[in-house]
């Protein structure tokens, strides 16, 4: 029996290249002689790196840049990957929220400049492609900061350039291309729809997330509609309305604006460079999961791509996650014939995230005894 493991990360608690080994390691217990290929996945958040570079075989550059706050400096880096020379850049390593305690959280301060040196480091190491992974952010910035690191200036009507983040898009009156701008080609990985602007945008859904009263949401909206109103003006590009524009306040649309990105599926294209569909044309069994099961991870995440994809092979699907919310008749219209959750009824959420790893485990067993062995 061939078994394909392809799980997200449990968010805060297991990454996704964990979940896989622990996943294949009860398995393992069951059932010694199946066959079993690790693939994790992503769509585009935090781990997104680390889940191709496991499942595609590139390396990690490191590269020390600005964190999320100006005075801040992080370790970061980027994914390479030789064979087509494409670089993956994950801006939660720079930029992310997770590199934040609650009091430095302040939207308009945190800014995506340390993203953009990230960028440019990847394109002088050879880049032909760079893919920008944008979950996990801490900044509504509209991208101007990681721009600002590609050599693009933002002024006010003084000359000055203006602060970073997300407090200084009200005072651009000038946006100054650099001199010869050249950049490689830049796909966005994205898993939301989200516009810039407007009650489904940046600022609204996301900045309470990240720090924002509701004050300052409606500065940020302002702030993001005037940079979307300067870009029409001064370089052509509408960006108010793109689907996924909102993607980590803003970046998503920065990057379009600033880098002539493509916002692409972020799931679809770590199943493509993964080979997931190589790997599922002579499978049996996929197990994939993710930290809650939900009607969201209907809409464009990991456990719809992979599924959807297993569909088109006939191959059975079994999700076990953190928790499961969503019924059963709704899942076996993706073709899902199982779906567990570690965390069973009278269980506090505190005891499920203390023993997630445990409890992962022993649902894997209880899965493979019933439908494998």
């Amino acid at each position: 029996m061939k078994i394909v493991i392809a799980m997200d990360s449990f968010k805060g608690t297991i990454g996704s290249c964990e979940a896989c080994e622990i996943v294949a390691e009860s398995i393992r217990r069951c059932m010694p002689g199946a066959e079993l290929v690790i693939k994790p996945m992503a769509d585009g958040g935090e781990g997104t790196a680390k889940a191709l570079i496991k499942a595609c075989g590139g390396r990690w550059v490191e590269k020390k840049v600005m964190g999320p706050l100006a005075e801040m400096e992080v370790e970061a880096g980027f994914a390479w990957f030789e064979e087509d020379g494409t670089a993956l850049v994950e801006m939660a390593c720079a930029s992310g929220l997770e590199l934040l305690s609650r009091e430095q959280m302040n939207p308009l301060r945190t800014t995506t400049y340390g993203t953009g040196q990230l960028i440019k480091a990847a394109a002088d190491y050879g880049a032909n492609k760079i893919l920008l992974a944008v979950g996990g952010s801490a900044t509504v910035d509209g991208g101007i900061g990681a721009a600002t690191a590609l050599g693009w200036e933002f002024v006010d009507e003084q000359g000055e350039s203006v602060q970073p983040g997300g407090g200084g898009l009200q005072q651009i009156t000038k946006i100054n291309k650099p001199a010869d701008f050249k950049i490689v080609p830049v796909e966005v990985l994205c898993d939301v729809d989200n516009p810039l602007c407007g009650e489904q945008g940046a600022a609204r859904v996301y900045g309470p997330q990240k720090g924002a009263t509701a004050e300052v949401v409606e500065e940020l909206e302002k702030g993001l509609a005037h940079l979307a109103k300067i870009v029409e003006e001064q370089l052509g590009r509408k960006i108010k309305d793109v689907a996924g524009a909102g993607a980590a306040g803003g970046l998503a649309a920065g990057a379009i604006a600033f880098m002539n990105a493509d916002v692409v599926s972020g799931i679809e294209t770590v199943m493509k460079r993964s080979n997931l569909a190589g790997e599922l044309e002579s499978a049996d069994w996929v197990i994939t999961g993710e930290g809650c099961f939900d009607k969201q991870s209907l809409m464009g995440k990991v456990v719809s791509g992979v599924s959807g994809l297993a569909r088109q092979f006939g191959v059975r699907v079994a999700v076990i996650a953190g928790q499961v919310k969503i019924e059963r008749e709704e899942y076996e219209e993706l073709g899902i014939v199982t779906a567990t959750g570690c965390k069973r009824k009278k269980m506090s959420l505190d005891d499920a995230l203390s023993n997630c790893r445990e409890l992962l485990a022993a649902r894997v067993e209880e899965f493979a005894k019933k439908y494998l062995c």
